[in-house]
């Protein structure tokens, strides 16, 4: 970027003054304010007539009006009342300083410790990286968790999804995540979470070792629908500002499904028509803008994992379409399992890692195929199984997977204070393929001594 491009960007941010208008009618959850031709996404004011003042955006147009929201609500807001023109483009404070924060999404810091000092100022919308600017993912990401390391290996810059039903253990996993991953900064954006949820999150799953290297913002679901929004474009923003500094930052968004909530209810606000299941398109265009943010440059990386809230375990819902087709693979979380006590409930057969290949060498890559063909013959042969219908010598797959049950549940199971590093994932993974294929083929011989589990270790 030359001398003339930084400061031209630094022009766009002045703040006009003089630009002024005044609220003509209320449009259900907005403003609409005549008089007033701020461009779309700038920040204003309103100003009741008691003194007090509410923060807003402009959100669209209806003829020679401008349709605000307030990051808060409508109430004590008449017609008349004075707004003013704050920012023409939406921007935060960033800094080292917000390394073990809870910040809202606005940027305020709302775990009761001292303002941190933040210097420089960026986007909330950045503008995309050029495809052909972004580097390949080459380097596994270590998250301490099996099941994903060995059979699902995920790459510094790479994006996944996390999709599941409501009490599967999202939470807990992404908790799992941010203490075990080689990650040098987490940044984590709960959206629409319950307000107790919030501080559960912080003190159970993520703990105060897990907080000291990450960025945590919090818009609850009793915030405005701009603030949930906007939430998560500051998650990334905040992410970009560390990994163009050099760090590998891990992006972990809970979740997607109540951002395109959000976006929908500013959607219908701003006078869109819906689409599907009463999504505007605005909130499908949206989608991208915020998952492509993640990925590699020169500098660094944001690896990125975003949950999705699958309505009534529905696999075709339409943000999970979208963001299914967007990322770069995803885990799903099995309520079948997680009825069993199998944590965490990933179902490894309908998961996939789309870099994995490119991240792991010939002989992972075997390890982790094999196993998988194990569990789908397990599968497969549930209903036999069951019943008692099944006859050993039928099929060496099946026969493997019920002759040693127990050390594969053990493998994919981990609790959530316990660590794995890549190599002893792998050397277990080596060791228990290994025994089912020997041992496989002589199940009428009786269980067989179970392979020994990494020895565990608290996560860091």
């Amino acid at each position: 970027m030359t001398r003339y491009e930084s400061l031209e960007d630094h022009v766009r941010q002045v703040v006009p003054f003089g630009l002024s208008g005044r609220v003509r009618r209320i449009v259900g959850l907005a403003a609409a304010v005549a008089d007033f031709p701020a461009p779309l996404g700038a920040i204003c004011r309103i100003r009741p007539g008691d003194g007090s003042v509410v923060d807003a955006e402009v959100i669209g147009f209806a003829g020679d009006e401008s349709l605000v929201l307030p990051y808060t609500d409508l109430t004590g807001i008449s017609r008349g009342d004075d707004v003013e023109l704050v920012r023409t483009a939406p921007a935060v404070r960033v800094g080292e300083s917000l390394l073990g924060r809870v910040i809202d999404g606005r940027g305020r810091t709302i775990d009761g410790g001292p303002d941190p000092q933040l210097v420089e100022r960026v986007p909330l919308h950045s503008i995309p990286m050029p495809p052909l600017e972004r580097p390949p993912i080459q380097t596994p990401l270590e998250t301490g968790i099996r099941a994903i390391d060995g059979l699902m290996t995920c790459g510094q810059g790479q994006r996944l999804g996390i999709l599941a039903g409501s009490g599967l253990g999202k939470s807990t996993l992404l908790g799992q995540l941010a203490r075990s991953s080689t990650a040098d900064v987490n940044v984590v954006v709960l959206v629409g979470e319950r307000g107790r949820e919030v501080r559960e999150f912080l003190e159970r799953d993520l703990g105060p070792e897990g907080l000291k290297r990450c960025v945590v913002v919090a818009a609850t679901s009793d915030e405005s629908a701009l603030l949930r929004q906007r939430a998560a474009f500051l998650g990334a923003a905040v992410a970009e500002f560390f990994r163009d500094r050099g760090r590998d930052v891990l992006l972990l968004l809970d979740s997607v499904s109540r951002v395109a909530a959000a976006g929908r209810e500013i959607g219908l606000a701003a006078g869109e028509p819906p689409a599907a299941r009463g999504y505007p398109p605005s909130v499908f265009a949206a989608l991208p803008r915020l998952l492509e943010r993640s990925g590699r440059t020169a500098e660094g990386s944001i690896t990125g994992f975003y949950t999705v809230l699958v309505e009534g375990e529905d696999d075709n819902d339409p943000v999970a379409e979208s963001v299914r087709a967007i990322l770069d693979g995803h885990l799903v979380l099995s309520r079948e399992l997680a009825e069993r006590a199998h944590w965490p409930a990933i179902d490894v057969l309908g998961s996939i890692s789309r870099s994995m290949n490119d991240l792991v060498d010939d002989k992972h890559r075997d390890l982790a195929d094999r196993l998988r063909k194990v569990i789908a013959a397990r599968r497969d042969a549930e209903d036999l199984v069951s019943v008692g219908a099944y006859q050993p010598g039928a099929n060496p797959l099946v026969d493997a997977a019920l002759l040693h049950e127990r050390p594969i549940a053990g493998f994919l199971q981990q609790p959530p204070d316990e660590k794995t590093s890549m190599t002893d994932t792998l050397d277990v993974l080596g060791q228990l393929v290994a025994t089912l294929e020997t041992q496989g083929e002589s199940a009428a011989a009786g269980p067989a001594p179970d392979p020994p589990l990494p020895r565990p270790r608290m996560a860091a």
